[in-house]
């Protein structure tokens, strides 16, 4: 390698390094805004005093801070163990998706909610975060029969449509009868389609 180069991966680890610690500052940021909203919001609708409230933000905040400063260490606890792992397997590695999970493994294949915020594991790698900001509602996704990719449709048999005509000139609607058919048959195809 020639110097170029190294200073290229330097800087490409540097880059690494400020993104995941802005990330993290960025994560504790929203924790802290988050307990100092909820503390102040028990304490104007709990009817709180203010004194319990502010004991318990304390703790709140120093649980934060804790779990910050942990962070690092469980960041290269974690990327051991998942290398000593994806070693001993020949793959990637589980161990993203198991430090995710933190606990129970809850399948969402049928769809389900989530009602607090949630970190899972990307396809490409990377952490998400879901429901932060409230309840967000997971859809399985399906392939339609024009090949795209959308939600899943719970349609257990056919749909029955009722067409119901009045006019007062019955001869009219008799020569407008296959018009009108027609309109309708397309339309029904249109919505098989999207479906």
């Amino acid at each position: 390698m020639d110097e170029t180069d190294l200073n290229t991966a330097a800087s490409s680890e540097a880059l690494d390094a400020l993104q995941s610690r802005t990330q993290d500052l960025e994560l504790a940021a929203n924790g802290f805004a988050r307990a100092m909203s909820r503390a102040f919001s028990a304490s104007v609708t709990g009817g709180r005093q203010l004194d319990d409230v502010l004991k318990g933000l304390a703790l709140r905040l120093s649980d934060l801070a804790l779990r910050m400063a942990f962070k690092p260490f469980e960041r290269s606890l974690a990327g051991g163990l998942e290398s000593l792992l994806s070693g001993l397997t020949g793959g990637a590695g589980l161990l993203p998706s198991l430090t995710a999970a933190r606990g129970a493994v809850q399948p969402f294949a049928a769809g389900g909610v989530i009602g607090a915020p949630t970190y899972f594991p990307l396809m490409r790698g990377g952490v998400g975060l879901a429901g932060e900001a409230g309840p967000e509602a997971i859809l399985p996704l399906a392939r339609g029969p024009d090949g795209r990719l959308g939600v899943a449709s719970q349609a257990t048999g056919a749909a029955s449509i009722m067409i119901h005509i009045a006019t007062p000139d019955a001869e009219s609607f008799r020569r407008s009868e296959s018009f009108v058919a027609g309109q309708i048959a397309r339309a029904v195809a249109r919505g098989q389609r999207t479906l």
